[in-house]
């Protein structure tokens, strides 16, 4: 028997702002694609603007997926996103396309790539009770704090208010002495699929200035529009509010800062998470990195995909 051929699949990460969205488009276009979003925000309707969502003349006709499919009151774990992509990946596969992921939420993508396994053995139905306890008690933070002392590296993705998310983290270190993180980077050996994974970065400065500018024209776009739609509708303690653009906003409807307060700081965190996915991408996947803080590279791209995938676009001669 022969080696069952893997899927093809191409990926697109990289730090907000650098140029993800068009690259996408463009590789869909030369190789057949059709793209999966890997942001784990823009799954949300009517969050738009300040997820930075491919709007419908940016499609140019190429079909999209796992953008719109939840209400902003739903949570979504990792487990979904990873289980509603592969299921994406063969069905694009199945049509004669090239899937395309393009994205910045960094342990999601490596979920769908990588054999990884979401389960729920060694549970503790008592101690998980007592965390649940304490989160009614002392509110979500308090126990999301708890899991920060003992496991900061799944602190950092799972948001405090997806309390079931951090007190599974809890129990998994409680009953058996090693991190959820841990776990998951002990699945990372096997590739899943035929992989080529492009990674796009910059001039730090220069990508500071755009996120700069990309807040600013988010706010000309309707950003307080769109987050005062949510805050009016009762959107309050969800996971979807988390996401940077909308946490730093909803302070200031709730008059906790000024509007220029709210700004800087939606700033200052869009480019303290831009630094942050660049350092998950480099310790975490083995990425061909382009650098397009001179101009975009898609003909240098475009040809190590070929090479990559073994795959002939349609700009080749």
């Amino acid at each position: 028997m022969g080696e069952v051929q893997r899927e093809k699949v191409a990926v697109i990460i990289g730090p907000t702002a650098v140029g993800k969205t068009k690259l996408s488009i463009d590789l869909a276009k030369a190789f057949n694609g059709e793209i999966i979003s890997g942001d784990s925000m823009q799954i949300y309707r009517t969050m738009d603007i300040g997820t930075a969502k491919v709007t419908t003349d940016e499609m140019d006709g190429i079909p999209h997926y796992m953008i719109d499919i939840k209400n902003p009151e739903d949570s979504f774990s990792v487990a979904e996103f990873q289980e509603r992509v592969r299921k994406c990946i063969r069905e694009i596969t199945e049509r004669g396309k090239l899937p395309i992921i393009v994205g910045g939420t960094g342990l999601y993508i490596q979920s769908v790539l990588f054999d990884y396994q979401f389960t729920d053995e060694a549970g503790d139905a008592t101690y998980r009770e007592q965390m649940e306890k304490l989160a009614l008690e002392h509110g979500v933070e308090y126990v999301h704090k708890k899991l920060q002392e003992v496991d900061p590296e799944s602190a950092e993705r799972i948001h405090a208010n997806n309390v079931r998310r951090v007190i599974r983290a809890l129990e998994i270190f409680h009953t058996t002495g090693e991190k959820m993180s841990n776990q998951l980077e002990k699945q990372e050996n096997e590739l899943l699929y035929d992989v080529s994974l492009i990674g796009l970065t910059m001039d730090r400065e220069m990508l500071y200035d755009r996120i700069n500018l990309r807040v600013n024209l988010m706010i000309e776009q309707g950003l307080l529009e769109e987050v005062k739609g949510l805050h009016e509708r009762g959107v309050r303690d969800c996971q979807s509010i988390q996401a940077i653009g909308y946490k730093e906003i909803y302070d200031y409807f709730e008059n906790r800062v000024s509007l220029e307060e709210a700004v800087s700081q939606l700033k200052t965190n869009s480019r303290r998470y831009a630094k942050r996915q660049l350092t998950w991408f480099r310790n975490k996947m083995d990425v061909a990195w382009f650098d397009v803080t001179d101009g975009e590279k898609t003909s240098e791209i475009l040809r190590y995909i070929e090479g990559k995938l073994q795959l002939k676009s349609n700009n080749s001669k």
